[in-house]
């Protein structure tokens, strides 16, 4: 036992919340290997890797609050809790920043200007810069994340991890180099998986025209400058329009370029879409490659990486996209071609970083076969069931497989149907990029000869280091996606053997946002499935996006995106972590106010209240109290927490964490704060039950809010005595309405009757009141009668008689509560007493002359007829009403 501390009056986070963050990592509690105690089961969690040039933003203060949570109460419980930190390089996000920030220094063209080494050392120490904000950011949330263990997607570590992976895949046949229609953007100049092109709604004019006038097909599009590199048309199959045509190949003249037509069939087509007939551009649609390659067509690239027009486009080289389309359309038009134009909806293909209009384009690229077979490699550690060692299966059976068989577990479970269609419908992975910053791919190419003979294509090799001088690596950069998608194994040690690895992997759960379940989430099932055969992880917990308090989505442009770092520092990091999980759900979208997050600091305030008075009634605190029963109030608040613990332990451990702040709050102000703490001004010597409250509800509110929780820990039981290491409450069997419930519910029912009626009749708060209890048992007889100076402080009351014999005398003036009824009267002063009685009157002749005018209204016959039934039933119901508070006043006036 320590003698009672005096607590300060209020809690100022600013105050603390930095030097208890500081406490918290000199003591290496956040590293599980130096957790006290014997600790057998591990809990594990990588962060989801903020960019390392990025903001804190309150999408990542909701998944460092939730993961926290998860994280918190698992090393409560005694796990081993490891939380991993890192970041992410997010190559065409960084590398596009630090050409911006050079242009605007008077670098025009930074690449070329600066070599590639010197480029990539100006990026790096920016990244490197940028890298200390981000990290502060996420420690003013609270976050108690592992940073002995800290990683970055671009480290040594993960660019062993990312080539090992590169040449099992390659050697396994998955990685492969082809010519192949990919997504490009012209502005990052750098390809883009499919899942990286967004789409945005827009209106677009729709063509319908034929290539010239000897063309026997019309066809219809809304991206006419694209047609200047069509190969062929294509018709349904059973459209008997074109059925004649199918298989033949015309000559036309477009806009002065000569091209060779041939009409081909597709199922694909959709008769009634337009003409009917679509033209066929194999460089520029992923769809129509696909055609070319059943059909043997030919590529003809008419558009060019820097998005103006190539020499194949004739003479419209050098043109951008919208003035050669501008160009062809007049062109159509003076010569009579075009037969419709119309404004039409579209979902324009734009690039997800600067959203500038995507070019699918021809290119030779590294990609990932997701449907070639390949030799599966079990994992002895944790293998996945169902596939064994050397099994033939594809990455994409993979992927379904585990979820399919529930060895992942997505939350909420509609994201389930979303995860499949993705992966059903999954293509190929484009992996490189043609940008400088990033992983580069782990490719070299064998020098030429000084004279290189007919057809000589030269050795290629893939592996961590060049296989000898001259070798001429590929320039290529992977895909951010590819080291992202190791992040799981990576972070632990992988390709090394390490007690991590063992330890901690596969995590015990993923937590990141729906939006980007196919960027990353589906990745890292894919490589962590295929590289180590096993899943990532057991568990994904999807959160939502965070809106304004009117649903709209926060910006800058908007002015109504909320800056979490002001929030920290205006209403504390405790508030703003609440108003993030309180009131939100897995996998919908959460509305956000500065409002809510300022009623949250309240609440942080009342907590702070509720320790102090508790300290101020506490002996000696006790980290170990045990409760102390000496009343039905004392028993009644014990059982009702060893409900709240099983309720928010079965929370947690479900993922519902809204649901368990909920239930915490309100038995801390409703049940601790309002009643107990009430009743013990009245009973008394409370210390032991105070403490053993106080230490409880600490601990189960420390996951939520671990800095105030915090902070009242150590003015209990001093600095070395960390809340965040002590032992999670254990939850015993419980009812749910025990007897001492039952039996507080009563007496609170009888206090609460007696207060509303006091207000019923205006009785002066200083006025005390007499009562007459009618019980229907005798035990509540008992009952209240151990309970009278409980009862007669918080109803004002002087005096009660318990009776057993109703009083008909009192009639109305009875008011039933949970056990009985209840009469109250009073004395008051003649004065006073003709007061009341001249209100009364007025009251009554009020409701008189209202009942008179609803008799005039039912008494005719006419109205009665022609109303409503619902009018007259609700007209008889008022009546009733007025004539039960007329009955009540008169009884009221004669007991005066």
């Amino acid at each position: 036992m320590l003698d009672k501390p005096e607590m300060p009056k209020a809690y100022e986070p600013g105050e603390h919340e930095d030097k208890i963050y500081a406490a918290w990592l000199e003591s290496g509690f956040f590293n599980p290997d130096n957790l006290p105690g014997e600790r057998k089961e591990s809990f594990s969690m990588v962060l989801p890797p903020p960019n390392v040039t990025g903001v804190l933003h309150l999408g990542h203060a909701a998944m460092l609050a939730i993961e926290d949570a998860m994280t918190r109460f698992a090393r409560m419980n005694g796990k081993r809790a490891l939380w991993v930190p890192g970041t992410d390089h997010a190559a065409i996000a960084t590398q596009t920043k630090v050409e911006k920030l050079l242009i605007k220094d008077g670098i025009e063209d930074p690449r070329r200007t600066l070599g590639r080494e010197e480029f990539l050392n100006r990026v790096k120490k920016f990244a490197s810069e940028s890298h200390d904000t981000i990290v502060h950011q996420v420690k003013k949330m609270g976050a108690s994340l592992d940073w002995s263990r800290e990683a970055y997607t671009l480290d040594e570590d993960r660019n062993k991890a990312v080539n090992t992976v590169f040449k099992m895949m390659y050697d396994d046949g998955l990685i492969y180099r082809g010519h192949r229609v990919i997504n490009w953007c012209p502005r990052c100049k750098s390809t883009l998986a499919d899942d990286e092109v967004q789409h945005k709604e827009t209106v677009a004019k729709f063509y319908a025209f034929k290539y010239d006038k000897n063309f026997p097909i019309s066809i219809s599009t809304t991206r006419p400058e694209t047609k200047l590199g069509d190969t062929a048309v294509a018709v349904h199959p059973t459209d008997e329009r074109y059925q004649k045509f199918i298989g033949q190949i015309f000559e036309a003249d477009f806009c002065g370029q000569k091209l060779k037509i041939k009409i081909i069939a597709d199922e694909a087509v959709d008769p009634a879409f337009g003409t009917g007939a679509l033209g066929v551009t194999p460089a520029h649609s992923q769809i129509d490659a696909d055609m070319a390659y059943k059909n043997e067509l030919s590529f003809i690239q008419v558009i060019g990486e820097d998005g103006l027009m190539t020499a194949e486009a004739g003479s419209f080289v050098g043109l951008s996209v919208l003035e050669a389309r501008e160009k062809i359309i007049e062109s159509l038009r003076n010569s009579g071609l075009i037969e419709k134009e119309e404004e039409v909806p579209q979902n324009l293909s734009v690039c997800y970083r600067c959203e500038t209009p995507v070019e699918p384009l021809p290119k030779l690229q590294w990609f990932i076969g997701v449907n070639r077979p390949f030799k599966f490699h079990a994992s002895v550690h944790a293998p996945i069931e169902g596939i064994v060692e050397g099994q033939e299966v594809t990455l994409k059976q993979l992927m379904q497989h585990v979820v399919r068989t529930n060895q992942i577990k997505i939350m909420p479970e509609q994201f389930v149907n979303t995860y499949f269609h993705w992966i059903d419908n999954l293509r190929d992975w484009n992996i490189s990029r043609q940008i400088w910053f990033g992983h580069q791919v782990p490719v070299w190419y064998e020098p030429p000869p000084l004279t290189p003979p007919p057809g000589w294509e030269g050795k290629i090799f893939v592996g961590l280091e060049s296989p000898g001088e001259g070798w001429i690596r590929d320039e290529d950069t992977l895909d951010t996606w590819f080291s992202s998608g190791l992040w799981t194994f990576s972070t632990l040690g992988w390709p090394d053997k390490t007690k991590d690895f063992e330890m901690y992997h596969p995590n015990t759960i993923m937590e990141t946002g729906y939006d980007i379940l196919f960027f990353w989430v589906a990745r890292m099932i894919l490589m962590t499935t295929y590289a180590i055969g096993e899943v990532p992880f057991k568990n994904v917990y999807l959160h939502g996006l965070v809106r304004d308090e009117h649903g709209k989505k926060m910006s800058k442009s908007l002015g109504n995106a909320i800056d979490p770092l002001l929030a920290i520092e205006k209403y504390g990091a405790d508030a703003t972590r609440l108003s993030l999980v309180i009131g939100t759900s897995p996998g919908n979208d959460m509305k956000m106010s500065e409002e809510k997050i300022a009623g949250f600091r309240n609440f942080t305030n009342k907590l702070w209240n509720i320790a102090r008075f508790s300290l101020m009634n506490i002996d000696k605190v006790d980290i170990d109290a045990k409760p102390n029963i000496k009343s039905d109030y004392d028993q009644s608040i014990i059982d009702k927490l060893e409900n709240l613990k099983c309720r928010v332990t079965n929370a947690l451990e479900n993922y519902q964490f809204s649901f368990a702040g909920e239930e915490l709050r309100d038995f801390t102000w409703s049940e601790f704060a309002d009643k107990y703490l009430e009743v013990t001004k009245i009973e008394k010597d409370k210390s032991q039950n105070l403490n053993y409250i106080l230490n409880t509800i600490l601990k189960l509110w420390h996951p939520f809010m671990p800095f105030v929780t915090e902070k009242i820990w150590q003015e209990m039981y001093g600095e070395k005595n960390f809340l965040m290491v002590e032992s999670w409450p254990l939850a015993r069997q419980f009812e749910d309405h025990t007897e001492a419930m039952r039996n507080t519910d009563i007496i609170d029912d009888l206090v609460n009757k007696v207060l509303s009626r006091r207000g019923d009749l205006k009785i002066e708060p200083k006025t005390l009141v007499n009562a007459t209890v009618f019980v229907y048992e005798n035990e509540t007889a008992k009952l209240l009668e151990r309970n009278k100076k409980n009862i007669l402080v918080r109803s004002r009351m002087e005096d009660f008689q318990i009776t057993s014999q109703q009083d008909s005398t009192f009639g109305t003036t009875m008011v039933p509560f949970n056990g009985g009824s209840v009469h109250v009267s009073f004395s008051m002063s003649e004065e006073d007493r003709n007061k009341e009685k001249d209100r009364l009157t007025k009251e009554l002749e009020n409701v008189e002359k209202y009942l008179v005018t609803l008799e005039k209204q039912l008494s005719n016959e006419e109205f009665v007829a022609k109303a409503p039934a619902k009018v007259i039933e609700g007209l008889k119901q008022k009546q009733d009403e007025a004539n039960k508070k007329s009955t009540g006043l008169k009884q009221q006036l004669e007991n005066l």
